[in-house]
């Protein structure tokens, strides 16, 4: 299947490239043959390589040469300002734009946009100001800013005619101090005076700058402000699109022109470039998928001594009887149910395509398949044939805790009593990986949903996919990136100031696990019931014993100090099953998870006095204090 999807896309690449061939044979022309010039306020001949937005897309040149009608005027976007639409010849090939910010009736007003002869190199081809016959029809004026008195007479003492004007890389809000000046001749970076600078350069095409009196002193605000008014040209480079007459390229710096290709060319480029680049598509699909095969057949090789039996994926297939019987799905694959030959029911994880190398398959291989524990599922077998990966566990027939802690159908099905000794094979199950094994297994996702119930509802730990081995006295430990899941990670993972990723992360999951009796969403569990646990009465359950009582208390209070937020409060995995199977009356109150570790006061957090949990006849929670927070 996963072949089928590959060369699917291969096939969508090669479509692409096929038409990108035909594209660049000048067929482009047939595209703009029927469209209609549109209009925009007094632009009425709109037509390629111009275009409107709302043009259909095969009318002019949707990359390069979008216009837009805003209020009834044409606006050019150019290098992220709007200019006003003047004229469009396209016999000249120019078109005439004035910055949006000159405005006809104002004298003060000035352009929004500084441009500069850099915003037109050569290497961005679309628009130019010094393309032949045009260059000479662009002037520019120059605000200039000069800290003593110049004494010039082509510096012009016009800066009143333009408003406040602002320094462009001034971050001041004031207009910096200084003797401001207005040039339209004598503009190259020689001609600027000492202890001048430039603030402005505005660009004008106005013919009749050069009937300007000879005495600058004589020119007036009116004057400048129809240069500005007026605009400036720009020509654009035509794209070549008719074959047979001469175009310029648009990323190219020189003419030439587009021949006509025959039927026949066309035809042997695809013949010949459609091999190749099938070739390349599958020479990649082989390097991506043999090197994930690669590293699981190395990991195997070296680790022969493995109790879990390798099978072939034909067997997979006739003992989940063509994967009849769906149980489950995760991030990792799709879970079936399964019968081996002994007539032992299996469950078999199928994964998905991996997005790193098989790592999660030789992890969870790595970690279950040389352990053995009552709380912790085991791993039966595996198999590697190809692409197909699958991990075969024994079945586990009431299903993953969640589905009893977060239903309140089916949590009438377990006591307190049923539920703490839940909570203690859990721990005892996260004890043996911390310390029962050569290795110190982490596992990094305790959570409901990969708490497995057998027949007797004793726990098992399961889904090492993320789980990572590390020696005995390794005391903290690195990692190269965030793992787990949010409501159950553990804060260091992400915070790294609070303190060192060690095997208490696994502990502050464990905490927020025993958080059973509250809806999953609460996310102010800590400081919801930490009142309350002091409060000898302040916890109740209705209709319930005081034994049951105790018991919901104590899983509170383990739960209280496994997740305080500085890995060093918490305490060890062997130290909470301690805590688990003592009496209520030995446990200490912990600190508050939120003072302890963030030393502030919360604020906001209402005393929530009473509170009380579902008696074991009834599923209904009492808890709206805790959800109102």
């Amino acid at each position: 299947m996963k072949i089928g999807v590959s060369l699917s896309a291969g096939l969508v690449a090669l479509i692409v490239l096929v038409v990108l061939f035909l594209h660049q044979t000048c067929s482009a022309k047939d595209t703009n043959r029927d469209c209609v010039p549109s209009s925009c306020g007094n632009i009425l001949n709109i037509s390629s390589p111009f275009r409107l937005e709302d043009d259909p897309p095969n009318c002019g040149n949707p990359w390069y040469y979008n216009l837009s009608c805003q209020e009834n005027q044409t606006v050019l976007h150019l290098l992220a300002g709007e200019y006003n639409v003047q004229e469009i010849n396209y016999t000249s090939q120019t078109i005439r734009v004035v910055d949006s910010g000159i405005q006809k009736d104002n004298y003060s007003s000035i352009p929004r946009h500084f441009l500069s002869p850099n915003n037109f190199s050569t290497s961005t081809r679309t628009y130019t100001t010094d393309f032949w016959p045009y260059r000479e029809t662009l002037n520019a004026v120059v605000l200039l800013n000069c800290e003593k008195r110049v004494d010039f007479r082509w510096y012009l003492n016009k800066s009143s005619c333009f408003g406040r004007v602002y320094t462009s890389n001034s971050s001041s809000s004031k207009p910096e101090a200084g003797f401001r000046y207005v040039t339209y001749n004598h503009t190259k970076a020689r001609d600027v005076e000492d202890l001048c600078q430039v603030e402005q350069i505005f660009w004008t095409s106005w013919r009749g700058l050069v009937n300007l009196p000879n005495d600058p002193s004589s020119i007036s605000c009116a004057d400048l402000h129809n240069l500005l008014l007026y605009g400036f040209e720009l020509s654009w480079v035509p794209p070549s699109t008719e074959c047979g007459k001469c175009g310029i390229f648009e990323f190219s710096e020189t003419r030439s022109c587009c021949k006509r290709r025959t039927g026949l060319y066309h035809g042997a480029k695809i013949m010949l470039g459609v091999p190749f680049v099938l070739a390349f598509l599958i020479y990649k699909w082989r390097r991506r998928h043999l090197s994930a095969f690669d590293i699981i057949e190395e990991f195997l090789q070296n680790n022969n001594n493995l109790i879990p039996i390798r099978y072939s994926y034909s067997e997979i297939r006739n003992m989940t009887k063509k994967f009849k019987d769906k149980l489950g799905e995760g991030g990792y694959g799709t879970v079936f149910k399964g019968t081996l030959r002994s007539g032992r029911l299996v469950a078999i994880k199928m994964l998905g395509k991996s997005k790193a190398n098989g790592q999660e398959f030789i992890s969870e291989v790595a970690t279950i398949g040389r352990i053995h524990h009552i709380n912790v599922v085991q791993l039966i077998g595996f198999c590697v044939e190809g692409s197909k990966r699958a991990l075969i566990y024994e079945f586990m027939p009431n299903g993953s805790l969640n589905k009893y802690i977060f239903s309140q159908e089916v949590s009438l099905l377990l006591s307190y009593e049923k539920m703490h000794n839940i909570a203690l094979g859990v721990a005892r199950g996260i004890e043996y990986l911390h310390r029962g094994c050569e290795m110190q297994i982490l596992h990094f996702d305790i959570k409901p949903h990969n708490i497995l119930l057998d027949e007797d509802f004793t726990p098992k730990v399961s889904d090492f996919g993320l789980a990572k081995l590390y020696p005995m006295d390794n005391n903290t430990i690195s990692l190269t990136a965030v793992r787990g899941t949010l409501g159950y990670m553990a804060p260091e993972l992400c915070y790294k100031n609070i303190g060192s990723i060690s095997y208490k992360a696994d502990v502050y999951s464990f905490g927020m696990n025993l958080n059973a009796f509250g809806d999953q969403s609460s996310k102010y569990f800590p400081s919801c019931v930490y009142e309350d646990v002091q409060d000898e009465n302040g916890i109740t359950i209705e209709n319930g014993t005081e034994e049951e009582k105790k018991i919901a208390k104590q899983m509170i209070v383990v739960a209280l100090w496994c997740i305080q937020m500085k890995p060093n409060d918490r305490p060890s995995m062997n130290k909470v099953v301690e805590m688990l199977e003592g009496s209520i009356e030995n446990l200490q109150i912990p600190p508050k998870p939120f003072l302890s570790s963030l030393e502030r006061e919360p604020e906001d957090i209402e005393d929530n006095s009473n509170l009380t949990f579902p008696s074991i006849q009834s599923s209904q929670y009492t808890q709206s204090s805790i959800r109102n927070n």
